[in-house]
């Protein structure tokens, strides 16, 4: 920490704290992540190896950078590239929501970072508003905190239902489903698109069966094989819904805010049913982006440079717009950095 400046306290949660920091010799604002407790801990395990494994895996436009990682008194300290918001930020400024235009755009970059996800078999788990950096004056958003990502190939043991955070949760999170996949993402990304465009939480249960129960109001009942879950689950025994209202559906909800096209995008993203929901890569070619999708193509961003404290500047190999070639990447710079590399469940 000796060549970093501490400026202040970004934010904090169960596992450790975000620091705003600026280097002393480039003056080079950065964001600091540090672990709070025992990194011998089962739990802080899991979060640091979770989030290592990801990060050097993926590189893309929309994802934040990870810069360097380094000990310092015995503490794990993780350097990102330093952006000034995020969209819970964004919203807390705006109570009635963000203009249309600005939410279409979010909701684009955040399926692109997706998808990229995904194509790299990687499950975020916790996608919020929280976790969505955003530049307020380019409006460049970055997909943030993969403490609870996961690799789909990993067949080492069983996902944990307990991730994600419950208004952002699908119901088969909800119910325990073992089985679940990338999928669950594309729920949060539904939930935050109709949250940003007025401002108020989708579905903000104040336990798991409220939650559903909420899901229930605007969607409609469970599927049947969702009802058998919560039937057999010993989380939920003894413990019945009450009779469904007339639903408040995402048409009449947001019938002066979204136009036909976004509603038909955010239904597909809520779908109820996993296996049809939409994925990152069919939704990108939704026609709610058919601009964006062709200004992006004739507009490539430019690969970016980032600073190696072992080896001076390195530039990772263009693979495709947005995203680089990990193989180019070589280890990140972290001398005496011992975690466990193998995820542990």
């Amino acid at each position: 920490m000796n060549k970093y400046e501490v400026l202040g306290l970004v934010g904090e949660g169960a596992y450790g704290e975000v620091l705003k920091c600026r280097r002393k010799d480039t003056g080079e604002l950065v964001a600091i992540k540090t672990f709070k407790g025992n990194e011998e801990s089962a739990n802080v395990k899991k979060t640091i190896a979770r989030e290592l494994n990801a990060l050097q895996i993926l590189r893309h436009e929309n994802i934040v950078w990870l810069k360097e990682a380094f000990r310092r008194k015995g503490k794990l300290h993780l350097v990102f590239e330093y952006i000034q918001k995020n969209l819970l930020e964004l919203l807390d400024a705006s109570p009635h929501g963000l203009d249309h235009e600005t939410v279409r755009f979010c909701i684009w970059q955040l399926l692109k970072a997706l998808n990229y996800c995904h194509r790299n078999d990687i499950i975020h788990r916790d996608v919020k508003p929280e976790n969505l950096l955003v530049n307020p004056k380019t409006r460049k958003l970055k997909l943030c905190d993969f403490g609870f990502a996961r690799q789909t190939r990993d067949t080492s043991g069983p996902l944990t239902d307990y991730v994600a955070t419950r208004w952002y949760r699908s119901p088969e999170l909800l119910l325990c489903d073992p089985d679940y996949g990338k999928p669950v993402d594309m729920w949060a990304v539904g939930c935050i698109m109709g949250e940003l465009i007025d401002g108020q939480p989708l579905f903000p249960g104040d336990n798991e069966v409220d939650q559903l129960y909420k899901i229930q109001l605007v969607l409609g009942p469970l599927l049947p094989q969702h009802r058998e879950m919560f039937k057999q689950n010993p989380r939920f025994a003894n413990l019945a819904f009450p009779e469904l209202p007339p639903r408040e559906t995402l048409q009449l909800r947001y019938r002066n805010k979204f136009d036909k096209t976004a509603i038909d995008l955010l239904s597909k993203l809520l779908c109820m049913d996993p296996k049809a929901r939409l994925t990152a890569k069919a939704a990108l070619q939704h026609p709610y982006f058919k601009d964006l999708e062709a200004a992006d193509r004739e507009c490539p961003v430019r690969v970016a440079i980032i600073s190696h404290r072992r080896s001076g500047l390195w530039r990772p190999r263009r693979k495709a717009e947005g995203e680089y070639d990990a193989s180019s990447l070589g280890p990140l710079p972290t001398r005496e950095l011992e975690v466990v590399v193998q995820e542990p469940q």
